[in-house]
């Protein structure tokens, strides 16, 4: 579906009913917007990994300005800025008066400048594997310069200067740190890729630009919505320790670290994310 907002066209799409039927009464469900990494990444990402979450919650996934399946844009509209107003367009155009928002990665920047600018509609935070800071990029550049082979350093120096110059060239960038982004992958193990739509040019003004000065640390203590932070143990690109400031900088938030995962929580250990995402909504309904 297609909401025509901000002087662009939207894609987002809705998994699972809002109300169901329990024992002769509506209930109605938590709408939650699910937030894509990148930037330039696309909700196709999260199929099928989250459907367990329709039977507690409705699912609105959103592929961000010029992302997916979203009208392109010019580049100059790619900020965390616009995708921020974005979202609460949506939120206003569904007639929605609140929302819980999960965000993975590039989305849990975009969630978490949500919630400083319109905390008054939000009901819940869950934040996937993300960072409060440009310092995250130092220490990827760091793991990288460290621990990646040849191939993972020629592509990773494309990412750090916002340089792609094809689809084709960011998809081969993903083919060559799958094992880094999934504990799952060996790295003489190939990878069976879904064919997801990226912008190279969101990546780019992302990586090249503003997320240099990306910075919400010392607003953070200022979030009073429940927030569930989860970090993944071998993630090389926002480690724990980007998650652990999260948690200590938000009042009264819940960490957790999933042991046997990397950046790609929901593939790496997916029941467990799952049920911590449950759990938690449930706790604070």
């Amino acid at each position: 579906m297609y909401a025509n907002i901000n002087d662009t066209t939207l894609y987002f799409d809705v998994d699972g009913a809002q109300l169901t039927l329990e024992n002769g009464q509506f209930k109605e469900k938590p709408v939650v917007f699910v937030l894509h990494g990148g930037p330039g990444g696309s909700h196709s990402n999260f199929k099928p990994h989250l459907d367990a979450l329709t039977k507690e919650v409705q699912l609105v996934y959103i592929d961000q300005r010029g992302c997916g399946y979203s009208a392109e844009e010019d580049n100059a509209t790619y900020t965390l800025t616009q995708n921020v107003a974005d979202i609460e367009a949506l939120r206003e155009y569904l007639g929605l008066e609140s929302i819980w928002i999960l965000g993975h990665s590039y989305g849990g920047m975009v969630a978490m400048q949500y919630a400083l600018q319109h905390g008054t509609s939000l009901n819940g935070l869950i934040l996937a594997t993300t960072s409060p800071s440009y310092q995250f990029i130092k220490k990827a550049k760091q793991f990288i310069n460290e621990q990646g082979n040849e191939e993972q350093k020629y592509y990773a120096n494309i990412l750090w200067e916002g340089g792609f110059q094809s689809e084709q060239e960011l998809q081969a960038y993903y083919q060559a740190m799958s094992s880094l982004y999934s504990h799952k992958i060996s790295d003489n193990q190939e990878q069976v890729r879904p064919s997801v739509k990226r912008s190279y040019q969101a990546l780019n003004k992302g990586f090249g630009g503003f997320l240099k000065n990306f910075d919400v640390r010392d607003d953070l203590h200022t979030i009073t919505c429940p927030t569930l932070i989860i970090a993944g143990r071998y993630d090389w690109v926002t480690p724990v320790s980007e998650s652990q400031e999260i948690h200590q900088r938000i009042p009264g938030s819940t960490f957790h670290i999933l042991e046997n995962s990397s950046h790609s929580v929901f593939n790496d250990e997916n029941e467990k994310t799952i049920s911590l995402i449950q759990a938690f909504i449930e706790t604070h309904l």
